[in-house]
């Protein structure tokens, strides 16, 4: 019998999971109590609204363009539920003063600025700080040649996702975060195996998903090892523009690479995946069965009725 494959696609959220269909997309939350509330995630996506923008080797980075400006909105409904869970009376002072002068614009506003700042450290950390390192090492001992720059940036950049990732997971509220994460794989794992969505089908499911965007990162960082050997600058700033500018291609290829090893099975596409499903024991774990339900809420919530998400 032939796999089956969906399109559906998930992100954890705070306290909840986000469930996306090719039709509707919906926000889950489970409350200490076990109750499941599910809320529509509406945003016009581009690939939708233009099917030019959906053909291979075109649709990777409008679909990544897509999937963030969902996961913002999803986000910020997540973040808006915890805060009226807390209650105004555990508001800090600095808290309280933001939320009476801003309302409810102001988890739009943290967001927003926690957004800019994230994209302007990573550009720091991944692209011109490796850069620098290299030069200052190439100056200091001649011996090493220029061939071993991307090679040096690719590690050096693995190291500080990999490092990232394992301080983070540390962290008792992003560990459950990463709980959802196991959730919502198990969940399209079980659909996937064509089982009835209980939780005791779902836990039984692998943790571990090929179309992760844990494995996609990895491969995205991969891919910018080649495509480092060919850039020539070694101008911190040059190099770093040269980079950025390759990211739309570098995110088309891997895009279309992880869709193939969904797809298939074979040596190759194990080799493909397995550095992407190996780190991702750093940001997927085994949920609990309240998360589970959420999962399960929101996955049925966005499955089409005439199967138009199952990749023929």
């Amino acid at each position: 019998m032939s796999k089956k494959v969906t399109t559906i696609g998930g992100q954890a959220l705070l306290e909840g999971i986000m469930m996306v269909g090719p039709k509707r997309t919906t926000a889950a939350f489970c409350d200490e109590k076990g109750n499941v509330t599910i809320e529509d995630i509406q945003v016009p996506r581009l690939t939708k609204k233009y099917p030019i923008l959906g053909k291979p080797f075109i649709r990777g980075i409008f679909s990544l363009i897509d999937s963030f400006r969902l996961g913002y909105k999803a986000l910020s409904v997540s973040a808006d539920k915890i805060t009226e869970e807390q209650g105004e009376e555990e508001l800090s002072g600095m808290d309280k003063w933001l939320t009476e002068h801003f309302g409810d614009k102001i988890t739009g506003i943290i967001m927003g600025l926690a957004s800019v700042l994230g994209v302007g450290l990573a550009i720091l950390l991944f692209f011109w700080l490796p850069t620098v390192l290299f030069n200052l090492l190439e100056a200091a001992v001649p011996a090493i040649s220029g061939v071993w720059r991307s090679l040096f940036e690719g590690a050096l950049r693995l190291l500080i996702f990999l490092g990232y990732l394992l301080v983070v997971s540390l962290l008792p509220d992003i560990k459950r975060t990463f709980q959802y994460h196991g959730a919502e794989h198990k969940t399209i794992f079980c659909y996937e195996n064509d089982l009835p969505l209980t939780v005791e089908n779902v836990r039984k499911q692998r943790r571990f998903h090929p179309r992760c965007g844990t494995s996609f990162l990895i491969l995205m960082l991969i891919l910018g090892i080649i495509v480092g050997f060919f850039i020539p600058f070694s101008n911190p700033f040059l190099r770093t523009a040269a980079k950025l500018l390759c990211i739309p291609v570098i995110m088309n290829i891997g895009y279309e690479l992880q869709k193939a090893c969904a797809r298939h099975e074979g040596l190759l596409t194990r080799i493909i995946t397995a550095p992407g499903l190996w780190v991702q024991r750093l940001t997927v774990k085994e949920p609990d069965d309240n998360m589970i339900r959420a999962a399960i809420a929101a996955m049925e919530a966005v499955i089409p009725e005439n199967g138009e998400d199952l990749v023929k």
